[in-house]
This record gives structure tokens, sequence and C-alpha cells, in this order.
């Protein structure tokens, strides 16, 4: 098995490099997805949210309401790791679950967006991270988002710095041109990442 940890700023494009090496066969344990599940209505997750911040981040079905949650822990490191605390312990668990149940000889992907940020690039054999410009990031989350300038900066500048996710990478995927240019860096990545399992010459980078 070689397990990747898979990252990149927000507006990078990271889900399209996942769903592209999912494609490929890869095994993706998404992060943001599992962040849903572990505080889904009716788990041990969403209570102790509840707990921690009061009954005003539940909807009126009983659903976590993120908006109302964001508004909370965005800005405010305290509540931030308080959160961090609650949901991060679960989906690594949840995580390792279902790497568990993969095959032997599987391409694991966990797609990861904070693994700079929590500290998990050496927990995998391989870091691939998705790098764009700032500039690219602000342009696609202001067009492609609708968020305002000041808000798509602020969101950019609250995550690990481009330069820090660079110093962690084995495999670096540019993302600012084509999803055509995407499929063949990613032809050759997804080689890459074979040859790592030692199915061919090893081609590192």
């Amino acid at each position: 098995m070689l397990r990747v940890g898979l990252t990149g700023g927000i507006g990078a494009g990271k889900s399209a490099v996942s769903s592209r090496l999912a494609a490929r066969g890869a095994v993706v344990i998404d992060s943001d997805v599992l962040a849903r599940e572990v505080v889904a209505r009716g788990t041990d997750g969403l209570a102790e949210v509840v707990a921690a911040f009061g009954p005003g981040v539940l909807t009126a079905d009983g659903e976590l309401d993120r908006p109302a949650l964001g508004k909370i822990v965005f800005g405010d490191e305290t509540a931030r790791k308080k959160l961090e605390a609650i949901i991060h312990p679960r989906v690594r668990a949840r995580a390792a679950e279902i790497e568990a149940g993969a095959a032997a000889d599987a391409i694991v992907v966990h797609d990861i967006p904070l693994l700079v940020e929590t500290g998990q690039a050496d927990k995998f054999d391989l870091v691939l991270v998705v790098d764009v410009p700032v500039e690219v990031q602000v342009e696609r989350l202001t067009t492609q988002r609708g968020m305002p300038d000041q808000e798509a900066k602020q969101r950019i500048a609250s995550q690990a710095s481009r330069d820090e996710r660079l110093a962690v990478a084995d495999v670096v995927v540019g993302n600012a041109g084509s999803l055509a240019d995407l499929d063949r860096r990613l032809d050759e990545v997804w080689a890459t990442l074979g040859d790592r399992q030692g199915h061919g010459p090893d081609t590192k980078r």
C-alpha cells in the first residue's frame, strides 16, 4: 500500500485532482467529507460540538449550522482549536478504518486541506501538493465562489503559506492551467505513484 497525503490551498483545485486520481484507481479518503460525517445529526461528535458552543450551532431540524459555527470559530484561535480537538481525532479514526479496508496494494490518497497546518506531512509515504499562485487563488474564490476580494485574501492568509506547503511536497501538481494540462500532469503523477509502489523504475519526481 502506498499512503499519499494530498493537500493544497483554498482555490487551488485540490478536488479536481482528487477526483482524477480516484478515476485512475486511487482510494481517496476525503477529510472534508469525513468532517461532515463525524458531526452528522445523532452523532456523539455533534453532541460534543453543541456542548462546547451551545445550541445556537444547530439548525431547526437538528443539523449542524455550519455558517453559525463558522462565525464563532473564524478568527478566534481558541474556539477553532476547541472545535478541531473534537473533529480531528474522529476524522483520523474514520480515515484509518477506511484505509484498513483497502486492498493491500492500493494507492490510498488522504485528501487533507489542513495537512500542513496539522503537522501530518511525515505520516505519509509521499505528500502531493496542488499548487497555484496566490493571485490565482484570489481570482478563483472571487469569480467561482463569489467571495468578496478581502474575504478571499483572509481565507488564504488563514491557511499555511504557499512556501510552507511546497516545503513538505514530494510531488507538486501545478494547477494554474487548463483541465487538459492537469490531466497530462496527473498521468505523469500516477506513473510516479506506481513506481513508488515498486511496479517499475523509480523515477522520483
